[in-house]
């Protein structure tokens, strides 16, 4: 379990150090954030990228830097939060992908440091028996068979 939350709080920090940027980045200059313009995007449904900015720095930021913090404290349930993040930035990267109309190396890094998050919450909550998988197994193996009358 020990090398799952030493992956998982890496992550965690590198993916929610560089959302902070990138949000903060289009927070403070939403017309061209990092020298993007919104007009130069076909089919962008933002004028700015001021509220994907705030989405970026809110949920995919602040969001796994608050996933590292059961993950330090070595807490059961730290494969909950993990998860929900893994999926929320492979959510974000399909969802940028498809407003930007292209697909960069750095979509195919987060989407995959976004699936990794993912499994190894899933591996982390399996090592719990926390799993709802696990649980309900061992509630099948636990009644065992009846006999009937």
């Amino acid at each position: 379990m020990r090398i799952i939350r030493r992956f998982l709080a890496a992550l965690h920090l590198l993916v929610g150090v560089g959302a902070l940027a990138g949000g903060l980045a289009a927070i403070l200059n939403p017309a061209a954030p990092m020298g993007l313009a919104a007009e130069s995007i076909p089919g962008f449904p933002f004028d700015s990228f001021l509220i994907p900015g705030l989405i970026l720095f809110g949920v995919i930021g602040i969001g796994n830097l608050a996933a590292a913090v059961p993950v330090f404290l070595k807490r059961r349930w730290l494969g909950y939060s993990s998860g929900v993040l893994g999926c929320a930035l492979m959510g974000w990267i399909v969802i940028q992908c498809f407003m930007l109309g292209s697909v960069v190396a750095l979509h195919v890094i987060f989407f995959s440091f976004g699936a990794v998050i993912a499994c190894l919450a899933l591996a982390a909550l399996t090592v719990e028996r926390l799993w709802p998988g696990t649980l309900v197994a061992a509630f099948l193996t636990s009644a065992g068979p009846r006999e009937v009358e």
